[in-house]
């Protein structure tokens, strides 16, 4: 079994709307039936007794071992703790070649469980030991360190149940909510809308207290310390005991509490500068930990917080019972799960010796022994839910602490004997402020019930009814993708929206150019849904991009399919029929979401079969309105746009809009019919998105042939009399297209100049110079500057082939270089006649044949 190809899918894809591993798996003729390996099946239960059954009850079918391979990925993942179910294997039409998909929670973790999967099998061939518990644990600690820790998952989570997309914008805790300009920001528990200053403020604790002081917040007295000497001197100045902790700390890191002699101030100096150079004394507060956490301006949650702590049994020593303890397995090093395990290091050791006690010490049957003075949990502490007990004044006091330093989410420390009365009654106070604070120990406390905070950020953060949401449109289709996504963005723009648009010329953003190239897949539609300047996007979605990767985004508002035919790059990726390819670009429609619209062409069959995938409603567009598709739609009091009297006309229920075709430049008063076509499917477009439809007039009028709006689509020039037609076309479909623009066009003889893609097929190459030359009286051929895999003569033999039987075209000729070619046919033009140039270098051509014309 070789295993050739893998694939990360990262948004809905072919075969699901999950993330998936896809690859690629090449099995010898043996193994494309297990039952033909000896005890093959036997062995590999052995090794992994959870692997799903084979096949479902009843059946009787041949098993694969890419279909093996498949299980033994997704149950690896699952048994490691992944949430995962989807998974599928399918065969290809190479003999004994599958293709595999697995749905995965986190790209690494499903590429490691592919590898794993692979061992997995292999030792059950071959009879040798596979460790399964090892595999598992393997698992389990990358997927620990990859996936969002409980902080910043709780507030995806919730996210996520309100219909807000997301993405990781880092291998961290930096997560983009939401897309373009209605997008927020969160690291961990922190919003973008949180300042550097106030953050800096939190971190400088000697200035917090005065801050909060000043807002009537009772805090500890104390002041920075210079030295060891300098500590003690403040100590006295405060009254013992006192706190000694770095200035700007973090997670109780270097802090020692209830300092009673110098020599224990000496130690926890020494201590507190190893993590920081400023040091801050202040008066040791009796009391619980509390920490109070505050979102915009409300108290969401509460806990207290007990340091880490064994209790005796009379039988085991402190180390002993420690190690007890960090069994639990809500225990871990990091911050993954809902306590971490007990230091026992120095601190602990220091903690242990002020209790007159050592690691080897056996404590009497329920001694409680504490092994730090202070509670967090990254330290191993505990924490207790005590929401509800919170006062009034005490929730007050910790909204103003967070108020005055200007956090939005705010974890607030307090030090009082109890939460039930105000802490000016009791001596107790804030001695700490953090930004950016641990939510677990809210989200899972010890003890107690957990607390939505996630849900409360969100609602912070989003408005009620807000999703984080823009306008998105889905192009595909075999021809009029570009034009239509152009002049569908320019509709939008049309209405003072600052459109991200996205095909095969470039990336664009409000009208300047981001990117250049072929910009159709997924990578580019993810830049611009990531770019805070964008309202509103219109993505060019082409096949390839939908197989390498999947969508950019989880669901659209309108899927947009011009047409599917038989020249797009049938036979790569294992799609070989229309039918197939069609599968391929419904995906969009099968993502438009519930109060979305998908706008398909009537005319095509295998578009219009489209719309029962859709789970939104439907706008049929085609050029006769008795076409019985578009009949029975409209009958049935749905949306539908067609042509009549030289009018596009769109039609809903008694709802009639009216745009004369003589006011559409782009289609040349009707004439250019692949044009009209583009038209209605942007006028659907902009019409489901709710545009008013005095802006789509104004849009459509405004929107003219030249290569500034439309490069390489249809773009009209002028030289010595004859019209020169600059286009992109690039199969069949195409050509067929053009040949009846060009022939609503008055001229007295027409030329062309063609080259072939050499990533199509033979049959779709030769196909093009057969349907030119039955249409114009010269026919100039050239070799493309790219190959695209074919030798050199091998694409311009295919079109000399097709040009054989050709009934028309009376000269023909052969050249090298496109701008030779342009050149060959445009000197012979006489005034009146016609030439198309289907270019292959777009920018440059276009800018060769401007420069011609200008010249004269």
């Amino acid at each position: 079994m070789q295993v050739n190809r893998i694939r990360a899918l990262r948004g809905p894809n072919l075969w699901t709307h999950h993330t998936a591993i896809q690859t690629v798996v090449e099995c010898s003729a043996e193994e494309c039936n297990i039952a033909a390996l000896a005890g093959f099946e036997t062995r590999l239960r052995e090794r992994f007794p959870e692997i799903s059954p084979f096949q479902a009850t009843g059946h009787d079918d041949q098993v694969s071992m890419a279909r093996v391979l498949e299980l033994a990925t997704l149950g690896l993942q699952a048994q490691a703790g992944c949430p995962v179910t989807f998974s599928c294997t399918t065969p290809t039409v190479e003999q004994h070649v599958f293709q595999v998909v697995v749905e995965y929670s986190e790209e690494e973790v499903g590429k490691l469980a592919l590898e794993l999967a692979q061992q997995l099998c292999q030792a059950a061939r071959n009879d040798t030991p596979f460790d399964l518990p090892a595999a598992l644990e393997q698992l389990r600690e990358l997927d620990e360190d990859v996936r969002l820790g409980p902080s910043t998952g709780s507030i995806v989570d919730a996210a996520v149940a309100r219909g807000i997309p997301y993405s990781r914008m880092t291998e961290g805790s930096m997560v983009r909510l939401g897309w373009g300009s209605k997008q927020r920001r969160i690291q961990a528990a922190e919003m973008d809308a949180t300042s550097a200053i106030a953050e800096a403020i939190a971190q400088d604790k000697e200035l917090t207290k005065k801050l909060l002081a000043a807002a009537g917040v009772p805090v500890p007295g104390g002041r920075a310390v210079t030295d060891a000497d300098d500590a003690w001197a403040a100590a006295q100045e405060i009254g013992l005991p006192v706190v000694v902790k770095p200035n700007d700390g973090n997670q109780g890191k270097g802090v020692t509490v209830n300092i009673t002699t110098r020599e224990q101030l000496i130690k926890a100096y020494a201590t507190a500068r190893e993590f920081r150079d400023d040091i801050l004394v202040e008066r040791f507060m009796p009391g619980n930990d509390f920490r109070l956490l505050v979102i915009g301006d409300k108290l969401v949650a509460a806990a207290r917080r007990d340091p880490p702590k064994v209790v005796g049994d009379g039988v085991h020593t402190i180390a002993q019972l420690v190690e007890q303890v960090n069994q639990d397995p809500r225990r871990g090093s990091g911050h993954a799960t809902s306590l971490t395990k007990i230091r026992f290091d120095d601190i602990a050791h220091a903690c242990l010796a002020t209790q007159g006690l050592t690691a080897d010490s056996v404590p009497d049957k329920g001694q409680r022994v504490n092994l730090r003075n202070n509670a967090n949990l990254s330290t191993g502490g505990s924490a207790t839910d005590v929401t509800d007990d919170v006062h009034p004044e005490v929730a007050a006091r910790a909204i103003a602490a967070a108020h005055m330093v200007g956090l939005d989410i705010c974890g607030v420390d307090v030090v009082s004997d109890s939460i039930l009365q105000p802490l000016e009654d009791q001596g107790g106070g804030v001695v700490e402020v953090n930004a950016a604070p641990g939510l677990r120990m809210h989200l899972s406390p010890s003890f107690g019930k957990g607390r939505a905070v996630g849900e409360a950020i969100i609602s912070s953060m989003f408005k009620k009814g807000q999703d984080g949401r823009i306008p998105i449109v889905a192009v595909t289709g075999t021809n009029g993708k570009t034009t239509t996504v152009r002049l569908i963005s320019h509709l939008l723009a049309q209405s003072g929206l600052r459109v991200g648009m996205t095909n095969t010329d470039g990336v664009y953003v409000n009208g300047e150019t981001i990117d250049t190239g072929d910009c159709s897949g997924p990578k580019s539609a993810r830049s611009v849904l990531l770019h805070p300047d964008v309202d509103a996007a219109v993505l060019e979605t082409a096949r390839g991009g939908v197989l390498r990767e999947g969508l950019a985004f989880d669901r659209c508002d309108v899927a947009v399919v011009t047409n599917v035919g038989s020249g797009d790059h049938l036979g790569l990726n294992y799609i070989t029929t229309v039918n197939e390819l069609a599968v391929l670009k419904r995906v969009i429609v099968q993502n438009v979401a519930s109060t979305g619209t998908a706008v398909l062409n009537a005319a095509d069959p295998i578009v219009a079969a489209m719309a029962v995938k859709c789970k939104g409603s439907v706008t049929f567009f085609a050029a006769d309105k008795n076409h019985p598709v578009m009949a029975t739609h409209r009958a049935q009091g749905h949306a539908v746009v067609f042509v009549e009297g030289g009018h596009v006309i769109a039609a809903k229920g008694d709802m009639l809009q009216s745009i004369p075709l003589a006011d559409v430049p782009v289609t040349l008063g009707g004439t250019i019919g692949f044009q009209v076509e583009n038209v209605m499917a942007s006028v659907a477009a902009a019409w489901a998105l709710g545009q008013d439809w005095a802006t789509i007039r104004k849009g459509l009028g405004n929107f003219s042939n030249d290569s500034d709006n439309a490069q390489g689509r249809f773009n009209l020039f002028t030289y010595r009399g004859a019209t020169v037609i600059a286009d992109y076309g690039h199969n069949p479909d195409a050509m067929l297209a053009l040949v009846q623009a060009v022939e609503a066009m008055p001229a007295t003889r027409r030329s062309v100049v063609i080259s072939g893609a050499g990533d199509r097929r033979d049959q779709d190459i030769r196909q093009q110079t057969e349907i030119l030359g039955n249409a114009f009286d010269e026919v100039v051929m050239f070799e493309d500057q790219c190959q695209r895999g074919r030798k050199d003569g091998e694409v311009i033999a295919l079109l000399r082939e097709g040009l054989a039987n050709a009934s028309r075209a009376t000269s023909r000729s052969e050249v090298f270089g496109e701008f030779l070619a342009i050149d060959t046919a445009m000197d012979k033009l006489q005034a009146g006649e016609l030439c198309l140039v289907l270019v292959d270098q777009v920018e440059e051509a276009l800018a060769h044949i401007a420069a011609k014309v200008q010249k004269g």
